[in-house]
C-alpha cells in the first residue's frame, strides 16, 4: 500500500497530532533536562542567546524574504489582530487586579494573556501545519506583540509605582529592548528584501539557511528549559504557594478566549467588507490559540513583577496547549 492510500486511512485528529506531537515534545525534553540538571541553569542563557540573536532572526528573514510583500503588509491582519490584542490586554487585567495583585502584576498577567509563542514555537508550527503561506500573517502577529502589545503592558505595569524610577525609565527600557531585539530588525530587513528581490551570495544564504534551521528544535527545548528553570528558582527562593485562582483563570483565557476572540472579530470583519482573507484568519485564530510567550517570564522578572506567577501561566498554557491547539486545528482546517 502506497504512502498516500496509509495516509489516508489515519483519522483527522491522529494526522494533527502527528505534526503537532515533536513540537511539544521537544519543550518537554527541554524541561526535563534541566529538572535532572542534564543541562545546567547556568547554560540556559546561553541556549536563549543563540535563539534569540542567531538562529530566530534567521528564520524570520528567511520567511519574511521569500513572502509576498502583500502579506506582510496586510493592514487588514495587523488590524484584526492588534484590535483583539488590545481588548485581551484590557480584559485580562480587568479581572486580574485585586488586593494582592497590582499594576505590576496584572499587566504581565495580561501581556501573557495576548502574547502567543509564535516566534519560538508558532512560526514553523504553523507553516509545518498550513505550508508556506502562513509565515505572513505570522509574521505580523510577532510585529504587533513584540512592538506594541508588550510596550503597553511594561507602560501599565508602571502606575501602581512600583518602579522607583517611574513611568518615564520604564518607558526607556522598553524602547531599548525593542531597539536591541534583533527580531523586528530580521522581520524588517527580511520584508525590504521581499520588496526588492533581494538574494544574498549563496554562501551567505547557506549559513542562513543552516541557522534557520536550528531556530525550530532549540527554540523548542529552551522554552522546556526556561519553564523548568523558572520553577527550580521559585522554590528555592521559597516562593509562597500561588493559589490556583491567580493563574488558571489567565492561562484559560489564553487558551480559549484569545483565539475565540480573533475568530469572532475577524469573521465580523470580513462581513463588514474589510480586506481580510480567510485562511490568514485561519492563522490569525491558531496563532492566539498558542501557549503563551516563554520570553513573558524574563520581561517579568526584569520589571519586578511576581515571576512565579507569570511561569506558572507560561507552563500551564504550554502543557494544555497540547491538546486545545490540536483541536483548534481540527475545527479550522
Amino acid at each position: 500500500m502506497s504512502a498516500a492510500a496509509n495516509a489516508g486511512t489515519i483519522p483527522p485528529v491522529l494526522q494533527i497530532l502527528l505534526v503537532t506531537f515533536p513540537f511539544f515534545a521537544l519543550v518537554l525534553c527541554g524541561y526535563v533536562a534541566a529538572r535532572r540538571r542534564m543541562l545546567p541553569l547556568e547554560a540556559i542563557p546561553g541556549l536563549n542567546t543563540f535563539v534569540l540573536f542567531f538562529a530566530l532572526p534567521c528564520m524570520l528573514y528567511r520567511f519574511g524574504s521569500t513572502t509576498p510583500l502583500a502579506q506582510l503588509l496586510d493592514a487588514g491582519v495587523f488590524m484584526t489582530y492588534l484590535l483583539c490584542a488590545l481588548v485581551m490586554v484590557g480584559f485580562a487585567v480587568a479581572v486580574s487586579l485585586n488586593q494582592r495583585i497590582r499594576w505590576n502584576d496584572a499587566s504581565f498577567g495580561a501581556l501573557v494573556a495576548a502574547f502567543p509563542n509564535t516566534g519560538f514555537m508558532g512560526v514553523p508550527l504553523l507553516v509545518a501545519l498550513l505550508g508556506p503561506k502562513a509565515a505572513g500573517p505570522a509574521i505580523v502577529t510577532i510585529v504587533v506583540d513584540m512592538v506594541l502589545t508588550t510596550s503597553l503592558c511594561i507602560a501599565l505595569s508602571r502606575l501602581d509605582g512600583a518602579d522607583k524610577h517611574g513611568f518615564s525609565h520604564a518607558a526607556k527600557n522598553a524602547l531599548k529592548g525593542m531597539l536591541f531585539n534583533p527580531m523586528p530588525w530580521s522581520i524588517l530587513l527580511g520584508t525590504v528584501a521581499s520588496a526588492v528581490s533581494l538574494e544574498l551570495p549563496r554562501p551567505v544564504m547557506q549559513t542562513v539557511g543552516l541557522l534557520a534551521d536550528a531556530a525550530s528544535p532549540v527554540a523548542l527545548f529552551t522554552i522546556g528549559a526556561v519553564l523548568a528553570r523558572s520553577q527550580m528558582l521559585a522554590a528555592a527562593n521559597q516562593h509562597a504557594p500561588i493559589p490556583l485562582r491567580d493563574y488558571l483563570p489567565v492561562a484559560g483565557l489564553k487558551l480559549f478566549l484569545h483565539p475565540v476572540l480573533v475568530l469572532v472579530v475577524g469573521a465580523g470583519a470580513i462581513r463588514l467588507g474589510m480586506p481580510l482573507d480567510r485562511f490568514a484568519l485561519t492563522v490569525l485564530v491558531l496563532v492566539a490559540a498558542l501557549p503563551s510567550a516563554s520570553n513573558v517570564s524574563l520581561l517579568a522578572e526584569r520589571f519586578g513583577a511576581d515571576n512565579g506567577r507569570i511561569a506558572r501561566i507560561i507552563l500551564v498554557s504550554t502543557a494544555a496547549a497540547f491538546l486545545t491547539f490540536s483541536l483548534a486545528v481540527r475545527l479550522l482546517t
